[in-house]
């Protein structure tokens, strides 16, 4: 009996464990109450360039459809884009936001934004160190049929570019959240 009782409890303080690296690797992320509302422009406003002394960061929603999706807009998929601890806005379906942001080591984040905890515990994450001057681009997918994986990482200029031109831009704004799923859905 004293045996089970210590596997239980190892077991116990290992889950503790991942959880704690859990979220403190998704600090890079901004707070899990805070959701978007996103829309597409028909225009795109993406600078060509980056600001006076900063760098130009651009996150592109690159789409894959599932075999069990229709549609082709990642099933209705909107990603919240954190930076540093802060939400900077969200994509949905194929899209892309732009960040201006100061030189130095940046920790940046997508996550599934949705009122279902088994969704919106998919996150992706990376790091980078910008230079003023220079413009970095990164894309967000999500694989997968039944098990769904997020995944970012850092594009040549070259991918996207050619990723800029073909999708939309996202426009976001923070909104508090509703409290039921019948309203999330309207």
């Amino acid at each position: 009996m004293k045996a089970l009782f210590a596997v239980v409890l190892l077991a116990c303080a290992a889950f503790a464990q991942d959880d704690a690296a859990v979220a403190k690797a998704r600090t890079a992320c901004g707070p899990d109450n805070i959701f978007f509302d996103v829309k597409t422009s028909e225009t795109s406003h993406a600078p060509a360039t980056p600001e006076a002394g900063k760098a130009l960061v651009f996150v592109i929603h690159q789409v894959y459809t599932p075999n069990n999706c229709e549609g082709g807009d990642e099933c209705g998929i909107l990603a919240r884009v954190g930076m540093d601890g802060s939400w900077a806005g969200a994509m949905y379906g194929a899209s892309y936001l732009y960040l201006n942001v100061e030189p130095g080591e940046h920790h940046l984040c997508t996550n599934w934004q949705s009122i279902f905890a088994s969704r919106s515990s998919h996150a992706a994450l990376t790091s980078f160190t910008a230079e003023a001057g220079h413009i970095y681009y990164f894309r967000m997918r999500l694989f997968g049929d039944r098990a769904l994986i997020m995944d970012l990482d850092q594009i040549n200029s070259d991918e996207g570019k050619y990723l800029l031109a073909s999708y939309q831009e996202s426009e976001s704004r923070a909104r508090k959240p509703r409290k039921n799923y019948a309203e999330e859905s309207n």
